[in-house]
């Protein structure tokens, strides 16, 4: 099982980082970034441990959920595509070139 990472959630981890370095506490944001990545390796093995996205309700729109943050991906035959990380408490709408 291969992962990929959208741009658009490298952009939310950018975003992840720079928040916390606005407020003060870069070491924060870091440790958020990393504990996320190691999160998203657990797909490798466990691909279908994430819950279904509720606002989709489609088997392969999941997400893990790294409080606070959603990590949404697309679950394939051979791969994940992580396509967002947003927070929780964010209602999630996906531009249609993003499915």
């Amino acid at each position: 099982m291969k992962i990929f990472v959208s741009n658009a959630a490298y952009g939310d981890l950018e975003g992840i980082k720079e928040y916390y370095e606005e407020e003060g506490v870069p070491h924060i944001g870091k440790q958020f970034i990393t504990s996320i990545i190691e999160h998203v390796q657990t797909l490798v093995d466990n691909p279908d441990i994430g819950r279904v996205v509720p606002e989709f309700g489609e088997e392969g729109i999941r997400e893990l959920i790294h409080s606070p943050f959603r990590i949404v991906y697309l679950r394939g035959q051979d791969s994940i595509h992580v396509i967002r990380v947003w927070r929780s408490e964010r209602l999630l709408k996906l531009p249609e070139n993003e499915i």
